[in-house]
């Protein structure tokens, strides 16, 4: 079941009742709205004058949503996850803690390379060369010892913008603050899926930071980054990020990503779904069920417009 995406960008009073999130007004209490809780996958509270009572919090942590935080700046700042997303999860943990460090590395290698062949794949779309990304996957080793994800890294970004004075930075100018709207939604929704598995998204296979509450979480969503990328920059080229301003109207394209369609070996699946099939995939890598994590493909379509 594809689960929905609610976005909350304006004053609003949330309650729960019979299982469904009720939408309303905050002073007049009129009702706008009455959504199944069971249907939402991932919610975005964008506004302060948004108030949600603690019956609702409750359940929707229970129901294993995905709820969202954003600041002042309407930057998402804060994550909402159950404390027990999976029935078997202490036994989980330890499968995942006793995850050897040579099968981290083969899964991080794994990874780095599903990553790379995706930017390959959508430098294509955009009518772009991607030879060199081809060729670079072919020396990716275990735990990418060779730092092949940095040095792609830097041909996909300057294939994107070759034409553009653009550096890809935490704080720089259009298109970066949709990039990091949009990974921080993706970031979400693959640490959701990771507690819904039973796995701490603390832990990961690469990232290792003790400031960084989501590593794995960091880790895994690297091969649907791309996913974003293409949202982004599709608007940018459309001519649609005239400023650092993030609008509405850009979260909902952004907010779309989480809807488009991925292939898994020649079989189309929405990309909440597909990420739900990695986690899972990747806890049976950890207790020895199978030998690869189940990464998604871009399928072969073409872009509404190729980058200038």
């Amino acid at each position: 079941m594809i689960k929905r995406t609610l976005y909350f960008g304006n004053p609003a009073y949330l309650r729960r009742q019979d299982g469904q999130l009720k939408v309303l007004l905050p002073k007049e209490k009129t009702e706008l709205a009455s959504i199944p809780i069971e249907d939402i996958g991932v919610m975005v509270l964008d506004h302060p004058q948004v108030t949600l009572s603690q019956a609702l919090l409750s359940y929707l942590i229970s129901s294993n949503v995905a709820l969202i935080s954003c600041n002042e700046k309407h930057h998402p700042v804060g994550l909402f996850l159950p404390l027990d997303g999976n029935s078997v999860q202490s036994e989980r943990f330890k499968v995942q803690l006793d995850a050897s460090e040579p099968l981290k590395k083969q899964l991080w290698a794994q990874t780095v390379g599903a990553k790379v062949e995706n930017q390959a794949r959508l430098l294509e779309r955009f009518g772009l060369d991607a030879k060199r990304l081809h060729v670079l996957i072919p020396q990716i080793k275990s735990g990418d010892s060779e730092n092949v994800e940095a040095r792609a890294a830097k041909i996909y970004w300057g294939a994107l913008f070759e034409n553009h004075d653009f550096v890809r930075e935490r704080f720089g100018d259009v298109p970066n603050p949709q990039l990091n709207y949009a990974y921080a939604i993706m970031r979400a929704c693959v640490a959701r899926a990771l507690v819904s598995s039973g796995l701490l998204p603390t832990l990961g296979i690469f990232h290792r930071n003790k400031y960084n509450a989501y590593c794995l979480a960091d880790d895994i969503m690297e091969p649907y980054r791309p996913y974003c990328d293409e949202v982004v920059m599709q608007m940018f080229y459309d001519g649609e990020l005239e400023d650092d301003k993030l609008t509405k109207e850009q979260k909902a394209k952004i907010l779309s990503v989480l809807t488009t369609d991925v292939v898994f070996t020649g079989k189309k699946s929405p990309l909440m779904v597909g990420i739900s099939r990695t986690t899972s995939s990747l806890y049976e890598c950890f207790a020895g069920e199978r030998r690869k994590i189940v990464y998604p493909e871009f399928y072969d379509t073409v872009c509404t417009q190729s980058i200038p």
